[in-house]
This record gives structure tokens, C-alpha cells and sequence, in this order.
């Protein structure tokens, strides 16, 4: 489904218990020293990334999120797709933001835990600001220049998702 021309949201099927798997796996590692941590704003660090063999579970949301991205790209060429996790505990937000630093064709999030009130994304696009609110197991994907920013969450709960960049994958 597009909401414009510039955001398109799906939903992963079965994900209850892949994202009950996720944050299972997830936890064991969110404190360790394996996770690389970047982008420290507001007193934390907005991006925790961690490696396939530590979350096995996301290999079908990276693979789901593949098959929306060439959909939504309308190309059939292999798919990469890099991604890290946001943790927002109540009160953090994530600064608005763009990921075109590289070669990405299409960025996108994945919702793993959304309590109410814990804060919704906020995407600027050239014609005007469109306001989601996450749902556990949907997906937005949007271009990699456009800014966007998630508000405070103002949840008594931890807020969990996943970004994700798209590019095409060499040889």
C-alpha cells in the first residue's frame, strides 16, 4: 500500500512470533560489546548494530523487506540490505534525519515493539509531513533523501525497530 508516491507501508506476515523471537535474541546482546553503537544525540545512541548470528530471526524480515524494496523499486536485481536497531526508552526521540550517504536506493523501518504513545514517524517529503503512528509487524519504506524523525516517546515503555537501507547488490 503507498500513502503517497514517497511512503509505502506493509505488514510481514506472522510477526507475533518473529518479532517475539527478535526481541528474545536482541536482548541477550542490546548491553554487550558486540553491539556497535553510532549517532549519539539527546544522550544516547540512536543506532545499535548487531550481526545476523546474533538476531537470526531478522534473516526473514531482511528477506521480506528485500522482496517489498524490489517491488516497490519495480527492479528484479538482487537486493542488499543493511540494518540496526533502535531502542527509544520513554522520553528519547530520534533527530530528523536523511540516509543517502551511500549507495542506498530505499530506506525503510521495520516495527518490532510499539506500545502506544511511544512515538511516531515523522516523514518530510517535497509536498508535505506525514505522520505514522507504528504498528508491530509493518513496514515503512520511503526514498533515502527524504528527512524524517520519530517524536518523544511518551510511552512508560521501551520502543523497539529496525532501520534498514536498500541498495543494489554487486558482484
Amino acid at each position: 500500500m503507498a500513502v503517497t508516491e514517497y511512503v509505502h507501508v506493509r505488514e510481514l506476515a506472522d510477526s507475533a512470533a518473529i518479532n517475539t523471537a527478535i526481541i528474545e535474541q536482541f536482548a541477550k546482546y542490546r548491553d554487550s560489546e558486540e553491539v556497535r553503537r553510532s549517532h549519539f544525540f539527546s544522550g544516547r545512541y540512536e543506532n545499535l548494530y548487531l550481526d545476523l548470528e546474533h538476531v537470526p530471526a531478522m534473516q526473514i524480515v531482511l528477506e521480506q523487506a528485500k522482496g517489498f524494496a524490489a517491488d516497490i523499486l519495480a527492479v528484479t536485481a538482487p537486493l542488499k540490505a543493511g540494518f540496526w536497531f533502535n531502542l527509544m526508552q520513554p522520553g528519547h526521540v530520534t533527530q530528523e534525519h536523511t540516509h543517502d550517504d551511500d549507495d542506498e536506493c530505499l530506506s525503510g523501518v521495520y516495527y518490532i515493539e510499539t506500545p502506544a504513545n511511544a512515538g511516531d514517524l515523522l516523514i518530510t517529503t517535497p509536498t508535505e509531513k506525514i505522520s505514522i503512528s507504528p504498528k508491530a509487524g509493518q513496514f515503512v519504506f520511503f526514498p533515502p533523501d527524504i528527512p524524517h524523525q520519530v517524536t518523544e516517546n511518551k510511552s512508560k515503555f521501551e520502543r523497539l525497530s529496525v532501520g534498514m537501507n536498500f541498495g543494489f547488490q554487486l558482484d
